[in-house]
C-alpha cells in the first residue's frame, strides 16, 4: 500500500476561539473531532505536517527551518491564556530543505526562514487534530499577489512531498468577511454564503482536473466570491491543496461559525 498521505484543508475559526470552549465555534470543534478519528485512521501516520496558512504572506515564498519551533501569538485583544497556549511539536529543517528543492525544481523561487513561529493558522487546528504535538510540524507561506493560478502551480509543485510522508494541511477559511461576522446576519448575506460554498463544493467534487482547475482559476467568477472573500488569502491555502491533490475530493464536512457556513476537505 501506498504511505501517500491525503490533503486537507481546514477553516480554522476565529483566532484561538476554537481553543478557548466559545461556543459559536461549537460545530467546527465537532468537525476537526471527526476529522481527527480520520486522521488516526491512517495506517502510516505522518512524518511531519506542513501547513499552508492564511496568516502568512513573503515574497520570495518562505519556508520555516527553525531546529526548534515557537509559537507565533498574531492575534490581538484576548484574554491571557490565549497567549499561554503552548504546542511543542518538534520542527523539520531537513524536510523544509527538501521542500525548497521540490520548488527550484518547479522553478518557484523560495527562502528558509530560521526565525518566524508557527502562526495561529497552524497551532490552533494542529492542536486540535494532533494535540499529543510528536510530529514535526513546518510551514510554508502564501505569495503576497494571492494569484489563484500561481498557488495551484505551487501545490502542483509540492505533490512530491506526500510521498515523503509529509501531509499538507491547508489552513484558511471558506467564508471569510470580517463585516459579516461581526455584523448583524441579512438573509443577502447568507444567501451569498451558500451559493459560493455550493460553488466550491461543486467545482471540488468535479470529476474533470481541467474543469476544476479553471473553475479556481477563475473563483471571482463565482456567486458570492467577493461578498465570501473581500480578500482572499484565506481561500488560496484551499487552491494550494487542490494543486497539491490533483484529483477531485473525497470528503467534506460543513460547520455553521458565527452564524456563517465554512467548510473543510479531505483529498486521498
Amino acid at each position: 500500500m501506498s504511505s501517500q498521505q491525503p490533503v486537507l484543508f481546514v477553516s480554522h475559526g476565529g483566532g484561538p476561539l476554537p481553543l478557548l470552549g466559545d461556543p459559536s465555534h461549537q460545530g467546527l470543534i465537532e468537525v476537526f473531532q471527526d476529522i481527527r478519528k480520520d486522521l488516526m485512521a491512517i495506517k502510516k501516520q505522518p512524518q511531519a505536517l506542513l501547513f499552508i496558512s492564511a496568516h502568512w504572506e513573503a515574497s520570495p515564498i518562505e519556508i520555516t527551518a527553525l531546529e526548534q519551533n515557537h509559537l507565533y501569538y498574531d492575534y490581538f485583544n484576548f484574554p491571557l491564556q490565549a497567549y499561554e497556549i503552548g504546542y511543542p511539536a518538534p520542527s523539520a529543517p531537513d524536510l523544509a530543505q527538501a521542500v525548497q528543492r521540490l520548488l527550484e525544481a518547479h522553478h518557484i523561487t523560495s527562502a528558509l526562514n530560521y526565525t518566524r513561529g508557527l502562526d495561529h493558522g497552524v497551532f490552533v487546528p494542529a492542536k486540535l487534530l494532533f494535540p499529543e504535538a510528536k510530529i514535526p510540524c513546518f510551514q510554508i507561506s502564501l505569495q503576497p499577489e494571492l494569484n489563484a493560478e500561481n498557488h495551484i502551480l505551487l501545490g502542483k509543485a509540492l505533490q512530491a512531498s506526500r510521498a515523503m510522508g509529509v501531509l499538507i494541511i491547508g489552513s484558511g477559511f471558506s467564508f471569510h468577511n470580517m463585516q459579516a461576522f461581526m455584523g448583524k446576519p441579512h438573509a443577502e448575506g447568507k444567501a451569498l454564503n451558500l451559493k459560493f460554498e455550493q460553488w466550491l463544493r461543486d467545482t471540488l467534487t468535479h470529476e474533470d482536473r481541467a474543469y476544476r482547475e479553471a473553475q479556481l482559476e477563475n473563483w471571482e467568477r463565482a456567486p458570492g466570491a467577493r461578498y465570501c472573500h473581500p480578500r482572499e488569502e484565506h481561500l488560496m491555502p484551499l487552491l494550494v491543496c487542490a494543486g497539491v491533490a490533483a484529483t477531485s475530493v473525497s470528503k467534506h464536512w460543513e460547520c455553521n461559525v458565527l452564524g456563517m457556513q465554512g467548510s473543510c476537505y479531505w483529498w486521498t
